[in-house]
C-alpha cells in the first residue's frame, strides 16, 4: 500500500483499475453479494446494464482500495489541489452554533480520499469498526487515519464520540453498514427493509448538533473529486427512531443514484433478516 501511495496518479489509477478486474473475475463471494444488492435495489435494470453496473463497481472499488492506500500513506501535498468542495459555507453556518457538527454519509467507494482531501482544509474527526481478526491491520488502519483525524473513535465508543461534538468537533458517522437487529430499525432502503443503526439521531440529540450530508465522488474523467455538504438537516433527528432511518436512507438513496459504481455494493447490507425470518438474500 505504501508503494500504491507513491505512483504518479495516473498509474494509481491503472493499478485500481486492475486490481477491479481482477477482484471482479476472482472475488467470487463478493460479485454474488454485489449481483443480489443491485438487483434488490435496481430492479429495472436490463441484464446487459445489470452486468455493465457490476463491472463498474468492481472497477470503482478497485480505484477506492488505491485510494485507501493514497489517505493512509500518501503525502497530502500531492492531492491537495484534486477536490472541488461544495457547499463549505453550510458546513461554516453548522460550526457557528458552537454545538459540533454531525456529518452524516454514505460509504462511497471514495470515503477514505474524502477525508484525506478535508483535512487540508480543516480538522475532521471519525467513527471506524476496529477489525478484531487481525490485530496487524487494525493497528495499520488506525494509525493511517489517526493522522488525518485527531479524534477517531470506534463505533462503540458513544461517549468518546459524544464528548468531541461536545466540545464542539467535527464528527464523521456513516450509518449505511448493517451491524444487526440490536439499535437498529428496519426501514426502506431503495424499496427493500433494511437493518438501519440509530446511533446517528442519538448522537445528534445529545447535544443539539446540527446534521450535515456529507458525500463525495470520482470525477468522470478522473481528474479529481468533487466533495459535496448539504445544508443542515431541518428534519433530522426527528425524534422518532424509524422515521430518522427513513431520512437518512432517502439521503443516502439520492446520493448513490448521482454515481451507482461509486457505492459499496460488496457489503451484505441485507444481511440481518426481518423479525420473524430465518433467512437473508444472500442465503440461497
Amino acid at each position: 500500500m505504501w508503494v500504491a501511495a507513491n505512483l504518479p496518479y495516473s498509474l494509481q489509477l491503472q493499478l485500481g483499475k486492475f486490481i477491479g478486474f481482477l477482484s471482479y473475475h476472482f472475488a467470487r463471494g463478493r460479485r454474488r453479494v454485489c449481483e443480489i444488492n443491485l438487483r434488490l435495489c435496481f430492479p429495472n435494470l436490463s441484464p446487459e446494464e445489470h452486468r455493465n453496473l457490476v463491472r463498474k463497481t468492481f472497477q470503482s472499488n478497485g480505484i477506492g482500495f488505491i485510494e485507501i492506500a493514497i489517505a493512509w500513506c500518501g503525502k497530502l501535498d500531492k492531492y491537495r489541489g484534486m477536490a472541488t468542495f461544495h457547499g463549505l459555507e453550510n458546513l461554516e453556518k453548522a460550526r457557528a452554533e458552537n454545538k459540533g457538527v454531525l456529518l452524516i454519509g454514505p460509504h462511497l467507494t471514495t470515503f477514505e480520499m474524502a477525508g484525506f482531501l478535508y483535512s487540508s482544509i480543516g480538522e475532521l474527526n471519525g467513527t471506524y469498526r476496529a477489525n478484531d481478526k487481525n490485530p496487524l491491520f487494525d493497528a495499520f488502519m488506525y494509525n493511517g487515519r489517526h493522522r488525518l483525524y485527531p479524534g477517531l473513535f470506534e463505533r462503540k465508543d458513544i461517549r468518546g464520540a459524544m464528548r468531541c461534538l461536545k466540545k464542539g468537533g467535527l464528527l464523521w458517522y456513516a450509518p449505511d453498514q448493517d451491524y444487526g437487529a440490536q439499535h437498529s430499525v428496519f426501514v426502506p432502503f431503495f424499496g427493500n427493509l433494511a437493518a438501519t443503526i440509530t446511533a446517528g439521531s442519538r448522537f445528534a440529540k445529545f447535544n443539539g448538533s446540527p446534521v450535515v450530508f456529507f458525500s463525495h465522488y470520482r470525477k468522470s474523467d478522473n481528474s479529481g473529486y468533487e466533495i459535496h455538504f448539504s445544508p443542515a438537516l431541518e428534519d433530522y433527528p426527528s425524534g422518532n427512531d424509524e422515521e430518522d432511518g427513513r431520512i437518512i436512507n432517502r439521503w443516502i438513496e439520492a446520493a448513490i443514484r448521482k454515481q451507482p459504481d461509486q457505492y459499496l455494493w460488496l457489503h451484505k447490507r441485507f444481511k440481518t433478516p426481518l423479525p420473524g425470518q430465518k433467512e437473508n438474500p444472500y442465503s440461497s
